[in-house]
């Protein structure tokens, strides 16, 4: 197939390639100017796809990192690197937040791009290191040193590719494969055909891609293993989950059987609330979704807090005796999240079999005669009595639990519970899509009952 259609318009031209140099060379000026003048000891440094080269059309955030000697301590470190980024927003008329990785840095929009501005130590070599952001220049360099010229247009093609196929960036959200992970597989396998045919047919959970021959990708035990060129000790895959390598691994198959353009582009699903109600419908289940604000914590805290609080409440529902099929959760991270559960069973009978213990037992046989007396039958040579439930709705039970004296039976995250305490409402799918809810969510409901549309064209 030849890509050079699909180049021309995920590779930067010469005019957005000038805008993007001119503003990081003015930013770094700037910031280096500053740090002369208040004497602190910082180098400014561009960093991350674009320094590299490796950047799509259109998605260049613009990553400074704010260098300091070894022997500063960590509080100046954050104090000044906080300053810096600050000050140097403010200058250009942009607007400024401060966001946490290991530690805090500034985020902010100048001229339409988003500029990071992180704090980090000027380290030579992985032994060196304070922070998890520090290596980072230490990638630069690496990928500066090893990638030809001639590869920076495969990792252009393998990240959209990703991201057409929903399996590209490495923040829990997605858990999918980083633009440095990208840039590492092109130097593996040489080029983008090369990396999806060696997924297609010889990449299984286990695999270990070690570039330097540092023999320590065993002491891993993620699903893909890619040891990191600069740390010997740091798996670069570790956020890709099996999920998404799975999905990566069917998508390539695919493409290379039948290569289409439409790969490098996400599927428009088109989802609207009438098609959903009526695909709900179809399925026979029930579905509820339980609404609340998201709490205001960084994005990579707020997900899994969603996921965990789904999965424990359909374990909760499961062992109380409801069938819960699939959950999943959305969360627009500003004024909405939501967990959905679909059930096959929703109502149950008015009584359960509470299974006791055997009765060669005698001592357990006896407490539990205590308890039962002659309610109790034998199945075999266990003691079992049938009790009444306490909720047989499924709604009366979501609302029980998710009730102040009784929310602890649940794992939540302490930022999740606070705000599902302080106001949730729970829905049934007709109930939900009456209040007109955004597009982005029924564009996540659509893919909720239609998963893996994304890996076929």
């Amino acid at each position: 197939m030849n890509y050079d259609s699909i180049l021309s318009y995920i590779k930067p031209d010469q005019k957005e390639k000038a805008k993007v140099e001119e503003l990081s060379k003015k930013i770094i000026n700037f910031l280096d100017n500053l740090s002369l003048q208040k004497d602190i000891p910082s180098k400014a440094v561009l960093v991350g796809s674009v320094a590299k080269g490796t950047w799509l059309s259109g998605k260049a955030d613009i990553d400074i990192f704010l260098n300091f000697p070894l022997e500063t301590s960590l509080q100046n470190l954050k104090k000044n690197g906080l300053f810096l980024g600050h000050e140097c927003i403010k200058k250009m008329g942009g607007m400024a937040e401060e966001r946490y990785a290991s530690h805090p840095y500034v985020t902010g929009t100048i001229d339409g791009y988003e500029i990071d501005f992180v704090p980090c130590y000027a380290i030579e070599n992985s032994s060196q290191i304070k922070s998890a952001v520090d290596r980072t220049n230490l990638h630069n360099i690496y990928i500066q040193q090893n990638l030809k010229s001639e590869q920076l247009n495969e990792v252009l093609l393998l990240k959209k590719f990703m991201y057409g196929v929903e399996t590209y960036g490495s923040e829990f959200k997605v858990g999918g494969f980083a633009g440095y992970l990208c840039e590492l597989l092109i130097l593996k396998y040489s080029n983008f055909e090369g990396v999806l045919k060696a997924a297609a047919h010889s990449w299984e959970p286990g695999l270990i891609i070690d570039l330097e021959n540092y023999d320590t990708g065993e002491n891993f035990t993620e699903p893909l293993v890619v040891v990191d060129p600069v740390d010997k000790n740091r798996n670069v895959a570790a956020a890709l989950t099996l999920q998404k390598m799975s999905e990566f691994v069917a998508a390539s198959r695919n493409f290379l059987s039948e290569p289409k353009e439409e790969y490098f582009s996400k599927i428009n699903l088109n989802g609207n609330s009438k098609l959903v109600e009526k695909l709900f419908t179809r399925r026979g289940t029930e579905t509820i979704l339980i609404s609340f604000k998201p709490p205001e914590v960084p994005s990579d805290a707020i997900y899994p807090q969603l996921k965990k609080t789904a999965d424990s409440m359909s374990r909760k529902l499961s062992d109380e005796g409801f069938i819960v099929e699939n959950n999943g959760y959305w969360t627009d991270e500003i004024d909405l999240a939501v967990i959905i559960l679909e059930l096959s069973l929703w109502s149950l009978p008015d009584y359960k079999k509470n299974v006791g213990p055997e009765l060669w037992n005698e001592y357990h046989s006896s407490k539990f005669l205590e308890k039962y007396g002659n309610q109790a039958y034998l199945e075999k040579d266990r003691w079992v009595v049938d009790i009444p439930r306490k909720q047989k709705d499924i709604y009366i039970f979501l609302n029980y639990y998710l009730q102040k004296e009784n929310i602890h039976h649940l794992k939540t995250g302490k930022h999740l519970k606070k705000k599902i305490l302080q106001y949730h409402e729970i829905h049934d799918v007709s109930d939900f899509l009456g209040k007109n809810p955004p597009p982005e969510i029924l564009d996540f409901l659509f893919r909720f009952l239609n998963p893996g549309q994304q890996l076929w064209r």
